[in-house]
């Protein structure tokens, strides 16, 4: 996203909508396990996966996403709105690990926004079906996260 003088509001919290409760809510303790083994693999390009530290816990979990890399911006679709716990966990420890494509990264700086804000780097990073999946599934809110560059050694 590119910086401006002034910043839009934080989208307002979402939950999922009816369509993904009744069909994804159901099926997601089946499926995740299943998707977790698949996720973040190269060439595996629907699935992404996700590790980060529980807020309370202070355990590490493991979350397969939908996520998206538009240059150095990691745009994740909320399927299950902002109040998801791996979401809200991303966002309480200030980043992530991100298994993508092959590649592990570290993710930092995660914000919300809404699809309005992230239309341009929506473009970008998923495909005209993808885009129209994602409208109909009622999805109005995404993570960003900036992919956090290595530190070379002095």
């Amino acid at each position: 996203m590119s910086a401006s003088a002034a910043q839009p509001a934080p989208p307002a919290t979402a939950g999922p909508s009816r369509l993904v409760r009744a069909t994804f809510g159901p099926l997601t303790k089946i499926l995740n396990p299943a998707i977790v083994k698949l996720a973040g693999r190269r060439h595996v390009r629907f699935a992404a996966r996700i590790t980060h530290t529980g807020r309370r816990s202070g355990r590490r979990y493991v979350t397969p996403v939908s996520a998206r890399l538009a240059g150095d911006t990691f745009i994740i679709p909320l399927t299950f709105g902002s109040q998801s716990d791996w979401s809200r966990n991303v966002r309480s420890a200030g980043g992530c690990e991100i298994r993508f494509n092959g590649t592990d990264y570290e993710a930092a700086r995660p914000e919300l926004a809404d699809g309005e804000q992230v239309r341009d780097l929506a473009h970008a990073a998923f495909s005209p079906l993808e885009r129209i999946m994602l409208r109909m599934l009622g999805i109005r809110q995404f993570l960003l996260l900036q992919r956090a560059q290595p530190e070379f050694p002095a």
